[in-house]
């Protein structure tokens, strides 16, 4: 394994920017490797996970919902945060009953990604979701609204490719679909 000391960040002081619902942004001082000190501003952020479930036809659910940031209906798998204390699974189940209506037999966790490495510490957690069942309407949030649609996947690696899929917790997840 390399030795990464001569690349660690030490940090100095941690300052309290912006306290959100959902996010928080945090200012540090650091004390670089060289000995100098820098700033360095982030953002917090629970962490989250995105599901693969995949349907007995081979197919795979999908999402279409309004993203008001970049203010545009994205497709995406079926996704959202950790609360507070729950666990990556938990909020795995959780999700995928609350915005599809299905439920799953088999689980299981195919790996990590760090969607935006330079200025956030948001985790999401990769989730393989095999024997769907309907478990019921879906059961969104009071303000989300979102339709639910099934791809095959080479149709989603289509999608990917032609630019209809832009997520990046979508595209990576369906990296992992193929391992």
């Amino acid at each position: 394994m390399p030795d990464d000391s001569q690349l660690i960040e030490r940090e100095i002081t941690s300052d309290l920017v912006f306290q959100g619902k959902l996010l928080t942004v945090r200012e540090d001082r650091v004390r670089l490797p060289n000995g100098a000190e820098s700033l360095r501003e982030y953002v917090v952020h629970p962490g989250a996970v995105v599901i693969l479930a995949l349907l007995d036809n081979g197919n795979l659910l999908f999402e279409r919902q309004f993203r008001y940031a970049l203010r545009r209906v994205f497709l995406e798998l079926p996704a959202g945060k950790i609360d507070p204390g729950e666990d990556t699974l938990t909020t795995a189940r959780r999700e995928l009953r609350e915005e599809t209506g299905y439920a799953a037999a088999d689980w299981r966790h195919l790996g990590v990604i760090h969607p935006c490495i330079g200025y956030s510490n948001e985790h999401i957690e990769i989730y393989l979701a095999r024997g769907l069942s309907r478990a019921g309407p879906p059961q969104l949030d009071a303000n989300e609204f979102l339709e639910v649609l099934e791809l095959s996947p080479a149709a989603a690696r289509q999608a990917v490719r032609d630019g209809r899929i832009t997520d990046g917790k979508t595209i990576s997840a369906l990296y992992w679909l193929d391992r």
